[in-house]
């Protein structure tokens, strides 16, 4: 299969259309799930907080992520200030966005979870920029590498490649799906979905980046973000078997009575 080839003016726009169109969808769908749920809107006080907590920890994640990921582009490009800002990291953005929501909680002194709504509206803004990076083809640099099987898709360069891009929408929606079908039983533990996602989340990325052209070896042929994903699991997977582990012997407990 081969794609459109656009020029690279044109895939920019796509792809920032896109980009915004993913923030635009992920905030909609947050507000909702959080008047559906009786939460505090988010224009109160204490509660914006936590939105732009989200947005610049997001935005610091997803640069510095990126730069990870590219450190030899970094060493040789840092003195030009317009290159600064290129670049960004589904990754970087999620833990820089999770990151940025405990400090604001923290400083605003609030206890609730607020991590289950973000489930479906990442899941839905995820599947939404992958379009852009799908359609921005060789000019995105997230596609995957050469592949004979019969879905390998034509970038414009005339090698049949992974379109690694459609293989993250069908992942976050197939997976998201699955855990929000399966929410209640997890309706005690206010957190461990969101935890659940960003877990499984990390997991995905660490093995499908596998199989993407690598930007700069770290070692044993894992890339920056790589790298970040095996740094945050080992830091966040403790928290999340931990909640999960009292989590399923609370409810066994509870149908033993």
């Amino acid at each position: 299969m081969k794609t459109i080839v656009l020029s690279a003016a044109a895939a920019y726009v796509i792809h920032l259309f896109f980009e915004w169109l993913a923030i635009a969808v992920g905030v909609q769908l947050y507000r909702r799930q959080r008047a559906r749920t009786g939460q505090a809107s988010m224009l109160q006080a204490g509660h914006y907080g936590v939105l732009i907590g989200c947005i610049l920890g997001a935005a610091f994640g997803n640069k510095l992520v990126f730069w990870l990921e590219f450190p030899h582009l970094w060493a040789s490009s840092w003195q030009h200030v317009d290159v600064w800002a290129s670049g960004q990291s589904i990754i970087g953005g999620l833990l820089g966005g999770l990151i940025g929501v405990e400090l604001t909680k923290k400083w605003f002194g609030i206890t609730e979870s607020t991590g289950d709504n973000f489930v479906l509206p990442l899941m839905v803004a995820t599947a939404v920029g992958r379009i852009g990076c799908f359609l921005a083809g060789l000019h995105d640099g997230t596609y995957g590498n050469p592949t004979a099987l019969p879905w390998g898709v034509d970038f414009g360069d005339g090698i049949s490649r992974h379109p690694t891009q459609l293989y993250d929408i069908f992942f976050v929606l197939l997976f998201g799906a699955l855990l929000l079908t399966l929410k209640d039983r997890w309706q005690s533990k206010p957190g461990l979905l969101f935890k659940l996602y960003l877990s499984g989340y990390l997991f995905w990325r660490l093995a499908i980046d596998g199989i993407k052209p690598l930007p700069f070896d770290y070692g044993w042929g894992l890339s920056g973000i790589q790298v970040v994903c095996l740094l945050a699991l080992m830091c966040y997977l403790p928290f999340v078997l931990n909640q999960f582990y009292f989590s399923s012997r609370e409810q066994h407990a509870s149908i033993s009575r």
